[in-house]
């Protein structure tokens, strides 16, 4: 008979498999993800940063593995999380250490306009529009492009400008 207190609590929190088994798996996975997205997909104008998504996206699975009961353990499901966090976190830490390691990490800042001219090669290497261009920098109130001394993509994807006085 199936009732709400009768649960296999050993084998919802027990491991299934060894932590360092589980630990080097996310690393591997994390790490190789992180560098396949940073060579193939660059930066799009206004996204979410590559290790932003890869973050939720790797958490979401960690998660839904231990919640969905799949022959997983919660306790394995957290170790995953926990080691998918890790990653994140000292991925930062050593890029605000290591410059070399920023530079990997968050690319330079690409300018896309200067002194009121597209900077289409640019424009071309990042695969961003002229109408995605414009409509950054509408929001930021500018209409006229000869308005904008520069204009820059940010490693994070976004636009930072800076107007003609």
């Amino acid at each position: 008979m199936d009732t709400l207190f009768d649960l296999s609590w050993h084998e919802m929190f027990s491991l299934d498999t060894p932590f360092l088994e589980i630990f080097i798996r996310g690393t591997i996975m994390y790490l190789a993800l992180f560098f396949l997205l940073r060579l193939a997909h660059g930066r799009q104008v206004g996204d979410l940063g590559i290790s932003d998504i890869l973050v939720i996206v790797l958490i979401a699975d960690a998660a839904q593995n231990g919640m969905a009961g799949e022959y997983k353990s919660i306790t394995d499901g957290i170790i995953l999380v926990c080691t998918i966090i890790f990653w994140n976190f000292l991925l930062d830490y050593l890029s605000f250490k290591f410059r070399w390691i920023e530079k990997i990490t968050c690319p330079d800042p690409l300018p896309l306009v200067k002194n009121g001219k597209l900077m289409k090669k640019n424009m071309r290497s990042e695969m961003i529009t002229t109408q995605e261009l414009m409509s950054q920098l509408r929001q930021e109130g500018i209409e006229d492009i000869k308005k904008v001394r520069k204009a820059f993509l940010e490693g994070d994807g976004k636009v930072s400008v800076i107007k003609n006085k």
